[in-house]
């Protein structure tokens, strides 16, 4: 099975096509493998904004996603009609965007007589380790990203059980916020975590929000607020302050994200944790859940970082997960702005 993915939903514009093998997830071997991918990103488009401007993003996407499709189906040798389907990011997400990618992938799906895949952008980050790694279901989620942190138990596609969320701010909007707050550019994760390199981690006492409380939700907005009081404390031009203020707030961000992942172990029963959407690619957060895993005896897996970020061998990946099951979508989909892993049903 071979199936073209389509991702749209924020600031990267992206296409790839991903195969699926018949290895079963106990034999050791990945279960797919991506036969050609293009990405292009946004970010000198948004970075003088400091964040993403959706018109700009659903423009960008317009103007491009027809070539990357060409070029990903010429990187794989393929025509569109060697095939199986086409997924499509239907949503959450920036729905100038999702309208973008949902059209194209419908387009070329009616054109060429193939199934269409609505994908949910939560689900293609959900199943994305099963791409790069044999994981069985169940397993213990932490997707964390810019607008979305919760935990959450991975059944089967559309089979998610909510063992809790944010309440206020995502993990990612807190690295973002504190990126621009000290003027170290966007996007905000990877450029606090350069920062963050040489400082100290206990330099700068910074609250846990919920820490060591029962169930499984987050609150980062204290945080956010500690982040901000700390910085106008800083002395102009000291660069080893702002290091230290990063690896503190990385420090304290990892902490707080174990301890509601080992609540969700005990809720859950998991022998795995995974730990998927962008912030995941941050290595302190890695080490910080490894040290958790080894302590509960259960297998951490993460997904390379490149799979980590929005991409579109997610979305292809899910689409075959989906296919798989006989689901497909019917040409009247409806983008959705909203889509909420718990209101994912099969199709």
């Amino acid at each position: 099975m071979r199936v073209l993915g389509i991702e749209t939903s924020c600031d990267e514009t992206a296409a790839a096509i991903v195969g699926a093998s018949d290895a079963p997830p106990g034999d050791g071997r990945p279960l797919g493998r991506i036969l050609a991918q293009r990405v292009h990103s946004q970010i000198r488009e948004h970075q003088r904004f400091g964040g993403v401007v959706p018109e700009i993003a659903a423009r960008a996407h317009l103007e491009r996603l027809d070539g990357l499709v060409r070029e990903t189906l010429d990187e794989a040798g393929l025509r569109l009609g060697d095939l199986d389907g086409i997924a499509a990011t239907g949503g959450p997400g920036l729905i100038g965007g999702v309208l973008v990618g949902t059209m194209t992938a419908k387009a070329l799906a009616f054109a060429h007589d193939l199934p269409f895949v609505a994908v949910n952008h939560l689900e293609g980050h959900a199943l994305s380790v099963r791409l790069a790694e044999p994981v069985a279901f169940p397993y213990l989620l932490l997707l964390v990203s810019g607008g979305h942190c919760q935990l959450l138990t991975v059944r089967g596609p559309g089979d998610f059980e909510r063992l809790g969320g944010t309440v206020d701010d995502a993990v990612g909007e807190c690295f973002d916020k504190t990126a621009k707050l000290l003027g170290l550019g966007f996007p905000g994760g990877p450029a606090v975590e350069r920062a963050a390199e040489g400082g100290r981690a206990d330099a700068v006492p910074l609250p846990r929000p919920l820490w060591r409380k029962p169930g499984c939700d987050f609150s980062f907005s204290g945080l956010k607020t500690a982040v901000r009081l700390a910085a106008t404390k800083l002395p102009p031009g000291d660069t080893r302050a702002v290091a230290d203020l990063c690896a503190s707030f990385q420090a304290t961000v990892a902490d707080v994200l174990a301890d509601r992942c080992a609540n969700a172990l005990d809720m859950s029963r998991s022998e795995t944790l995974v730990v998927a959407g962008g912030v995941a690619a941050n290595r302190v957060l890695r080490a910080r859940l490894a040290v958790l895993a080894s302590a509960r005896g259960v297998r951490l897996v993460a997904p390379p970082p490149a799979l980590c970020t929005d991409n579109a061998a997610m979305i292809a990946w899910a689409g075959i997960e989906r296919l798989r099951l006989g689901w497909i979508d019917t040409l009247d989909f409806a983008p959705r702005p909203r889509w909420p892993l718990a209101r994912l049903v099969a199709s």
